[in-house]
């Protein structure tokens, strides 16, 4: 039985968070709340849970990541240079003009583990889905992973691919919502309600699972127990907006916000980060 060491999965998600910031920093611009919320998620999945290899990111076995959630970017690109993929050095170039580190993740730049551009919301689940029903009817043992944001829930092509996802039947297919309860324009219940939302994919036919998203245990313990059987899995993670700095968290203004050079020596210090 794999062991898993939890204060190094914690480390790795405090320096996701921390390079995440320093990254945010120098580009000016970038979505810094739900990259800092979501660190946790990318460091169970990258480091405990998927089937890859940074060293040869086209193994053709390969568990596969679609981020359908595109504006989380930083932190996906923090997760990568943590991973081994990139160099961490490569993370000052982000939305720099000619960097592989976009705005928003694009296949034509050649970033290794990148296997989809994404951008629009809504529609990542769609391509994920794609690649699972590829992948069943070719008999690969690999699974698709999609990671969206609850705000995207309010798109209607999300419900459309649930729908196919159940009537396929695709047990190798997982989805991870950031369940933060906020979007750009305030809180997901003001914008359009979503709840309930577990019994709303359970009656799409998903294996629904609800966990603390900011929980490393949690988490574990949640893809520990999913049963990979006749039919999708869903987990809402639920989430705090810029998780690990106080100062900012469940604040909905820091969606699409990055630290100023004068804010990130207070926001490193707030992270409690120590060398």
């Amino acid at each position: 039985m794999k062991t898993i060491n939890i204060t190094r999965l914690k480390k790795t998600a405090l320096n996701i968070r921390r390079n995440t910031l320093i990254s945010l920093a120098e580009a000016g611009s970038g979505h810094t709340g739900a990259s800092l919320g979501l660190a946790d998620v990318f460091t169970v999945l990258y480091f405990s849970v998927l089937n890859h290899d940074p060293k040869n990111p086209q193994h053709p076995e390969r568990d596969r990541v679609v981020l359908s959630v595109g504006h989380v970017a930083p932190g996906w690109y923090a997760t990568l240079a943590e991973s081994g993929y990139i160099p961490q050095e490569e993370l000052m170039s982000l939305r720099k003009l000619g960097s592989r580190l976009q705005g928003h993740p694009a296949t034509d730049h050649g970033l290794p583990g990148l296997e989809s551009s994404s951008g629009s919301l809504g529609q990542g689940l769609s391509v994920a889905v794609g690649m699972a029903l590829a992948d069943k009817m070719d008999g690969k043992n690999r699974k698709t992973f999609c990671i969206m944001g609850d705000g995207e829930m309010q798109e209607g092509s999300v419900w459309e691919a649930a729908m196919s996802a159940s009537h396929h039947k695709l047990q190798n297919l997982v989805a991870i919502v950031d369940r933060n309860f906020l979007q750009i324009d305030g809180e997901t219940g003001d914008v359009m309600s979503l709840t309930p939302l577990s019994k709303k994919w359970r009656s799409f036919g998903w294996d629904v699972r609800m966990c603390d998203g900011n929980s490393i245990e949690d988490l574990l313990h949640t893809f520990d127990t999913l049963l990979y059987e006749n039919h999708p899995s869903i987990i809402i993670a639920k989430t705090l907006m810029g998780k690990g700095v106080k100062s900012i968290e469940n604040d909905y203004l820091w969606h699409g916000r990055p630290p100023g050079r004068e804010e990130l020596e207070g926001f490193l210090e707030e992270l409690g980060y120590d060398e």
